[in-house]
């Protein structure tokens, strides 16, 4: 889970570990793995011809931009808890709103940086429109947001429960 707040990503030790892990996995064992792939590919021969060769720098480029990006958040990141569960909308936590108070329509998602985003929930990131209108507030109150064609949308907060996940 996370929180941003100014250039701070606040993490759990969890999500920290996590994050950490795959940085030193991409910094170490595959920048070896995708070398490899590179240098055999050379070896084939002509390299404007080889496919191999275009996919194996594509695929390193990708990795050194995750790497960057980690090292990123990382250098930027705070360890805390999650949010309390005290009614109030915050990251990290799993919000419901309803669409213009109508409680037969309804979203669930998690309100969290891409970087926890699964399968098994939507996630919007706390700086999106949607995540900017319900940030603190009360469960029962309303909100309102941007849509992407400049006009605003109203939403209710039905619930807010610290992520579990």
């Amino acid at each position: 889970m996370t929180q941003t707040s100014e250039n701070v990503t606040w993490l759990t030790q969890e999500a920290y570990n996590q994050l950490k892990a795959e940085l030193e996995y991409l910094s170490g064992p595959a920048r070896t793995e995708i070398a490899a792939k590179i240098a055999a590919a050379r070896e084939e021969g002509d390299l404007r011809e080889n496919g191999g060769y275009h996919a194996a720098k594509e695929e390193q480029g990708k990795q050194e931009l995750r790497v960057r990006q980690l090292t990123q958040l990382l250098e930027n990141a705070k360890v805390g808890e999650a949010p309390a569960a005290d009614g109030a909308v915050a990251p990290g936590m799993i919000v419901t709103i309803a669409f213009d108070g109508d409680e037969d329509d309804t979203l669930s998602f998690l309100l969290a940086s891409r970087e926890y985003a699964s399968s098994d929930i939507e996630t919007y990131s706390p700086q999106s429109p949607l995540g900017t209108g319900v940030n603190g507030k009360k469960v029962g109150e309303d909100a309102e947001y941007e849509l992407p064609n400049g006009k605003t949308a109203m939403v209710r907060v039905l619930k807010a429960e610290p992520y579990q996940g």
